[in-house]
């Protein structure tokens, strides 16, 4: 019985090559195709990226809340609390400190093929944001910076690209 999605092959055989009636039968070959041979079922980039969407338009919301250490919100956050938040509200449980959240999350991605939603991590994984938007190689984060400061947006630009540490995708 063929598998579904199966593509046969034909494939030939000879008779003795002795006998002067030598006749070529074609006799059917399965051949499993990707789709019947994928025995894992993965959640597409599409289905998986809508968390990271998700967790930025909470992002969005936070911006010009105040800075306060130790704070995981919803009045106040420091930088690892509101990454922990916004992807609490997304469905995503992340450790509470920002390099505690970056040795959880497994897909770890270059700086060029950051996407919405993905964390970015500074000063030996002491600091972490969250990529709000990507305009070609322009690459923009939602973070509370330090005390004294607000939630805000910025362009990763020279400063934070000399201290980058990493990137991870947490969905």
């Amino acid at each position: 019985m063929l598998a579904a999605g199966a593509v046969l092959a034909p494939t030939a055989s000879t008779a003795s090559a002795a006998s002067p009636d030598a006749t070529t039968t074609v006799s059917p070959v399965v051949l499993p195709t990707a789709a019947a041979s994928t025995t894992t079922k993965q959640t597409s980039w599409s289905k998986r990226h809508k968390v990271g969407l998700e967790a930025i338009a909470v992002a969005h919301e936070q911006i010009g809340k105040p800075y306060r250490y130790g704070g995981s919100g919803p009045s106040s956050f420091d930088c690892s609390g509101l990454v922990r938040y916004v992807y609490r509200k997304a469905g995503v449980r992340l450790p509470r400190t920002a390099d505690a959240q970056h040795r959880h999350i497994r897909r770890h991605v270059k700086f060029a093929d950051l996407a919405t939603g993905d964390l970015v991590y500074f000063y030996g994984d002491g600091h972490t944001g969250i990529v709000s938007k990507v305009k070609g190689k322009k690459v923009y984060m939602i973070h509370a910076a330090h005390s004294g400061t607000r939630i805000k947006q910025v362009l990763i630009n020279g400063y934070y690209r000399a201290h980058l540490n990493g990137a991870a995708r947490p969905y």
